[in-house]
């Protein structure tokens, strides 16, 4: 799902920034010191899931797991996700540097918006599966909308791609939530504690 460099035009790439700046420090001001081995771990596994991709246009798809950073960090999730794709644009040359904050939002914002959404669902054991679930395969539609939206309001013509990455994205999604909340339902046994 990462944009690649020289696709967005400059008011998107602004946008974008701006909106990860926003979202980092809000994730930043949230995580406390007994939150930074969780986050490493999430990043990490954002940055080796992201990485197996297949090229559709000016994007790519490939599993991404920003449901599981999200229902686990919040607000967090931007800096891991960021994390994790500074590291494949300055490693691998995957994205760029100059896509980094589009790239950043396009992923971590559905991650948060799926812990709000889905949070109250862990609370509760026969619908902990659930949660997790809508929380993988909305986070990956939402993140496939959202990088859709910025091919497009770069340029109309992107219009035929962006509805080919939806979807893709479909069966990701349903992995994505199926992956999550199995995670999840094996956190609430063995580690409840890391659960919001």
């Amino acid at each position: 799902m990462h944009i690649s460099e020289g696709v967005l035009s400059a008011p998107v790439l602004a946008t974008g920034a701006v909106l990860t700046v926003v979202g980092l420090y809000l994730g930043f001001k949230n995580i406390k010191n007994e939150d930074f081995p969780k986050l490493a771990v999430l990043s990490s596994t954002f940055f080796v899931a992201s990485l197996i991709h297949i090229p559709i246009g000016p994007s790519s798809a490939h599993l991404i797991l920003n449901g599981l950073t999200g229902i686990l960090l919040g607000w967090s999730a931007f800096p891991a996700i960021f994390l994790g794709l500074l590291l494949q644009a300055l490693l691998f040359q995957f994205g760029g540097l100059t896509t980094l904050g589009v790239n950043t939002f396009n992923m971590a914002m559905p991650a948060v918006i799926s812990f709000y959404l889905f949070r109250s669902f862990l609370k509760k054991k026969n619908l902990a599966f659930l949660g997790g679930f809508l929380s993988g395969a909305v986070s990956v539609l939402l993140g496939a909308i959202f990088v859709s939206i910025a091919l497009y309001t770069t340029q109309k013509s992107f219009l035929k791609v962006a509805e080919i990455l939806i979807a893709v994205h479909i069966p990701i999604a349903l992995i994505e939530g199926f992956i999550t909340g199995i995670v999840v339902i094996y956190l609430k046994k063995l580690k409840p504690e890391v659960l919001p």
